[in-house]
């Protein structure tokens, strides 16, 4: 199972909107503790959206040898007719003896039913082998469909007095190049990044994934890197149609409280959404609405007002701060924009998961406390 979820990330950058999954299919008698990789006789990963899933990679390499062999796969064979036949008549057809199964598809059109029909025909199924790790694998698309709103991850760069800008507003750069590197990485994960208005006003940056610039460790498939589409929070309608953000031909969506009636290139749409009580962007109203464009995963980078009103309605899943050696002083800029607190009570905790060097830098990896698998919530 642990070399199906190496062979699922393979398309971590290519997938979206579907899952990762990979897919191996072992002769069981052929299996030794030092000489297991001779029991494989086909494996597989889903490399995008329309294309034959993990299952049918593993079974036309395994061909007639897939007869009485055992399957891993890293998510619940599909049991629809979606863009692709089902997986599960696939390796019914095939004749394999045995499936194993990571763990069960969330999405109701399949959710125990590839399971189910694997069973009535007479194969042995068990279910939640490294469950954990295939969760996370694809956690963007479980928490699109238990919670109704994509996986929110926030990136924030700072220095060790926990400040991201000069008080004159100077910021490049404060992380290094092998932490930049590294964010690449992490964009290239995300179904769409999100920003505000300010930041490409102030900044004009492209927002893109550049994988000429992924650290040589990460491997991945043969098919080009797909490029996230790009979210501007932009309720004033500040963003002029020539900024770098539309530069490359992906997708933009604006997102507005009123129609511009700005000219607009073809492939850049303004969505006009509500605004709360206190005249701004609904921000769980719109990332509902994101997530009802299959959108599983939101990488954001902005400034600290909206990062700071992310972390107060609660919508952050994941924090992840790269932290320069650097002393920017009392008059920079703060990391995250939130009212002033007076009892210790009301501060926000976060649970540090993760803590790594890249580079000269340090990567903080944080969560809430006591936040449940979204497989785990009702």
């Amino acid at each position: 199972m642990r070399r199906a979820l190496v062979l699922a990330s393979y398309g971590r950058f290519t997938t979206h909107p579907n899952p990762n999954v990979g897919c191996v299919i072992v002769r069981p008698e052929l299996v030794r503790d030092d000489q297991w990789p001779d029991a494989i006789i086909g494996e597989g990963y889903h490399a995008r959206a329309g294309e034959p899933h993990a299952e049918v990679h593993a079974l036309r390499a395994a061909g007639s040898k897939a007869v009485g062999a055992t399957a891993y796969v890293t998510l619940e064979p599909c049991s629809h007719h979606g863009r692709t036949p089902p997986c599960a008549d696939a390796l019914i057809k095939a004749g394999v003896g045995r499936v194993v199964v990571a763990i069960s598809d969330p999405f109701p059109e399949v959710s125990g039913q590839g399971i189910a029909r694997l069973r009535d025909a007479g194969i042995h199924v068990d279910v939640g082998v490294c469950e954990n790790e295939a969760y996370m694998m694809n956690r963007g698309f479980f928490t699109r469909i238990a919670r109704g709103r994509p996986f929110v991850v926030v990136k924030l760069a700072s220095s060790m007095d926990g400040k991201i800008a000069l008080a004159n507003g100077e910021s490049q750069w404060i992380t290094s190049t092998e932490a930049r590197a590294d964010v690449q990485v992490g964009r290239a994960q995300a179904g769409a990044i999100l920003t505000g208005a300010r930041t490409v006003l102030k900044d004009d940056p492209q927002m893109n994934v550049r994988p000429e610039q992924f650290p040589s460790d990460h491997t991945y498939g043969d098919l080009p890197v797909r490029q996230p589409l790009r979210i501007v929070l932009d309720a004033r309608a500040e963003v002029p149609a020539n900024a770098r953000i539309f530069a490359d031909g992906t997708p933009v969506w604006l997102i507005r409280l009123q129609p511009s009636g700005q000219q607009l290139p073809d492939h850049v749409e303004e969505w006009v959404v509500q605004a709360n009580t206190d005249g701004r962007i609904d921000l769980p109203s719109l990332l509902a609405q994101i997530a009802e464009r299959n959108v599983h995963t939101v990488w954001v980078e902005s400034g600290a007002r909206l990062a700071g009103s992310l972390m107060q309605a609660n919508l952050i899943d994941e924090l992840i701060l790269y932290q320069a050696p650097k002393f920017f002083g009392p008059d920079g800029l703060s990391l995250v924009d939130l009212p002033e607190f007076t009892r210790m009570d009301d501060v926000l905790s976060w649970d540090l998961v993760e803590a790594t060097q890249v580079g000269p830098d340090v990567k903080l990896i944080l969560r809430q406390p006591g936040a449940a698998q979204a497989n785990e919530e009702s």
